[in-house]
């Protein structure tokens, strides 16, 4: 149904059922919810290691939650030269779009004597989410970190939900 079609008791309806959907509609979630960020709070790493065993069967410690330059290494002798190839140049088009928006610091003075301007300064550090399971997107890195790196910040975290491998 088109919402141009939609009269006013369907609107009402659909409004109702809407406000069915608030979060105050889910206690039993909130309150589980409630109790990993509490324990994350208390315990730190020790907890999201814990939930991280409990939902994606995967066991991840402090040794083993930073990618390896070992790792990385054997990621690039699994994928062909071909893929490398299309990936580089797709980094390389994102790179190119993306300086395009960069903004640079100006400062003026008006004719009244009044100090104008703006200061661009990229973010320290930055935390990049790349989604993860059976739909794999390797651009969404490119198009994630890229950004990050054009505008010049130094830090950048990516994290993707682990598998049990």
């Amino acid at each position: 149904m088109k919402i141009s079609h939609l009269t006013q008791k369907n609107k009402a309806e659909l409004l109702e059922l809407l406000q069915q959907r608030s979060g105050s509609s889910y206690p039993e979630q909130e309150k589980t919810v409630r109790q990993i960020l509490s324990e994350v709070r208390e315990t730190g790493d020790a907890a999201l290691f814990s939930y991280t065993r409990k939902f994606d069967r995967a066991d991840i410690s402090p040794e083993t939650i930073r990618v390896t330059e070992e790792e990385i290494q054997e990621a690039y002798r699994e994928v062909s030269e071909e893929y490398l190839s299309v990936m580089r140049k797709s980094l390389e088009s994102i790179r190119h779009y993306h300086s395009r928006q960069l903004q640079n610091s100006w400062f003026e003075t008006n004719e009244k004597g009044v100090f104008l301007g703006q200061k661009v300064t990229p973010l320290d550090r930055v935390g990049v989410y790349v989604p993860g399971g059976k739909a794999v997107y390797p651009s969404s890195v490119l198009m994630n970190i890229i950004p990050a790196k054009v505008a010049g910040v130094p830090e950048i975290y990516m994290t993707t939900p682990p598998g049990p491998d």
